[in-house]
């Protein structure tokens, strides 16, 4: 059985590492960041954006910026072709 990381993998889902810079109300001058990673597909990011849904409503804190770096972990081999010959003695 495969784990779940690997079936959503295969769908088409990759590592996603998102920082939250943020602001308190109890200290508006500090900015703060959260960092997190989770699977998720770009560049729609519908995993993210519930999440940031859910931070709006739910939490007390103002979203200053949002910074994403995803990144497939499964998808076909990268090559390059190599003009010349090599000679091994």
């Amino acid at each position: 059985m495969a784990s779940r990381d690997f079936a959503m993998q295969l769908e088409g889902y990759g590592l996603s590492t998102v920082a939250i810079h943020y602001f308190m109300p109890d200290h508006p001058s500090l900015l703060q960041l959260f960092v997190l990673q989770q699977y998720d597909v770009a560049p729609r990011f519908p995993i993210l954006k519930d999440y940031l849904d859910f931070w709006r409503r739910d939490i007390d804190a103002v979203l200053h910026s949002v910074r994403v770096a995803h990144q497939h972990l499964i998808g076909p081999a990268e090559w390059r072709a190599v003009d010349g010959i090599i000679s091994i003695n």
